[in-house]
């Protein structure tokens, strides 16, 4: 498709006349009618936490198992892989289910059911006595986190004003970021198990909050229940003077009737335990958390102000350079001053003599690491999902955005599965050249293929989609 898809920021689209807002609208828009669309967000993201505090779940475990003395939880490197990879399995299948979950229960309740697998999977790995539990812990954690994937950003989406739609579709993957960072903070402090226990807490939370919140005006329109719909809309947006916006989504209901970026979270702390890096890999990864949240926010920020394309170009630019760079620096860098423990992640191409000082080129990998996390994490992390929630039709959201997941996830579980297997035979530049080239590949893509939806509503998207038109003017 050529420039811009969706470019225009005139108020020249005929389909859905936009009447100018008064003073005192625009006020009221901004202060009560978002409060609660905020507040109805943040209890859905809470599964977002839950998401990536579980997906980072094994980065600090597998070390401390790989040194268990107990023979029923000591873990071996295939063992490590399966309990390192399972959690992409689970998503894929959560994904799955959320192709039929999010049309017949809806968005909330497919949500809320998603904490019934992620209560019974953290208490299973927290009460571990074998290995099997740990593998239907992590799977279980898994299924939810492909559920709540496939929900929480059509939710979102469907309850958000256009104004504020770019900033909230990043919520997902914030809240994925701290939960991720919270586990890299706490994994500094608390035992694996409690880790586990800790868990629990914003599952909990999410279900409380939830269940006080609407659903999506947009589903309930969709199963004919117009006079719950508009109840759910006038609660979202504080005001009694909704009818406009309403009438929109009833008439459009009517008329229709692989960047890397998991397998190098999942085996961060190992990653770092096979390069030279200056700081011990718990806190490198703790680090690379940090830098991911901030990067997120950002993100959040500048998507109603850049625009989604924008930042779909400069994220693929820099995952591109940091794994080109991660890749060159294994290749001729220094070799690690001791033998990785955890997964015999060897560096095997270099005959380097080890390094026996300080050396400033050991930062590069912490430095890479931290660039290339903050790339997906203003970009390719939280944009992907949000375009997900815009551009698919009502009616094939929920099957569709399912269908992502699940495809998503079997990759995932592809490159998290085979990650360590390639190190082992290739060495651990390998799979960083390879993730270069997939970058290079998604910034063709976004020039092509990838329209620009800021600032419009999802009925006028609909509409461009079903006229065909090269942009929105007339």
């Amino acid at each position: 498709m050529q420039e811009p898809l969706l470019g225009s920021e005139g108020l020249d689209y005929d389909t859905f006349p936009e009447t100018p807002a008064s003073p005192r609208e625009r006020t009221r828009a901004g202060v009560l009618q978002n409060r609660r669309v905020f507040l109805a967000t943040f209890a859905a993201v809470l599964g977002n936490f839950s998401f990536g505090y579980a997906l980072v779940y094994t980065s600090p475990v597998i070390p401390a198992l790989k040194l268990s003395s107990d023979p029923e939880l000591h873990l071996d490197k295939k063992q490590a892989s399966w309990f390192g990879s399972v959690f992409t399995l689970g998503a894929a299948a959560g994904g799955l289910s959320a192709m039929v979950l999010n049309d017949l229960l809806g968005r909330k309740l497919s949500i809320m059911f998603s904490a019934v697998p992620s209560v019974i999977g953290y208490a299973l790995m927290a009460g571990a006595r074998g290995l099997w539990m740990l593998l239907l812990g992590r799977t279980l954690t898994g299924f939810a986190g492909g559920l709540t994937a496939a929900c929480i950003p059509v939710y979102v989406s469907e309850i958000a004003p256009p104004g504020v739609r770019g900033a909230l579709g990043a919520t997902p993957q914030l809240m994925s970021v701290f939960g991720s960072l919270s586990l890299y903070a706490l994994g500094l402090l608390l035992p694996w198990r409690w880790l586990a226990v800790a868990g629990e807490g914003p599952v909990l939370v999410m279900i409380l909050l939830l269940s006080f919140m609407p659903n999506s005006p947009r589903f309930l329109l969709s199963k004919g229940r117009d006079e719950e719909a508009l109840q759910a809309l006038t609660w979202l947006r504080a005001d009694s003077e909704v009818h406009w916006e309403f009438e929109q989504i009833q008439d459009n209901v009517r008329r229709q009737q692989l960047t890397g970026i998991t397998p190098i979270l999942v085996y961060l702390q190992t990653i770092f335990d096979s390069t030279s890096v200056v700081l011990p890999s718990q806190q490198d990864a703790a680090i690379v958390g940090a830098v991911r949240l901030v990067s997120v926010l950002i993100a959040a920020v500048t998507m109603d102000l850049a625009g989604r394309k924008v930042l779909l170009y400069v994220s693929a630019s820099v995952m591109f350079v940091a794994n080109l760079t991660l890749g060159l620096y294994i290749h001729f860098g220094p070799r690690p001053l001791t033998p990785n423990s955890t997964l015999g992640l060897e560096i095997m191409t270099t005959e380097q003599p080890p390094a026996t000082s300080f050396n400033y080129l050991t930062l590069i990998p912490l430095l890479a690491t931290m660039l290339f996390i903050m790339g997906y994490a203003m970009g390719w992390g939280p944009i992907t999902w949000l375009l997900m929630s815009e551009v698919l039709p009502l009616r094939a959201r929920g099957v569709a955005s399912g269908l992502c997941v699940l495809v998503s996830w079997l990759t995932a579980f592809v490159l998290t599965n085979y990650f360590l297997l390639a190190v082992n035979d290739f060495g651990l530049q390998v799979p960083f050249f390879f993730f270069s080239a997939i970058c290079a590949l998604s910034l063709l893509f976004t020039g092509c293929c990838v329209p620009e939806t800021k600032g419009r509503s999802l009925e006028q998207i609909e509409a461009f989609f079903q006229t065909r038109r090269m942009s929105f003017r007339p």
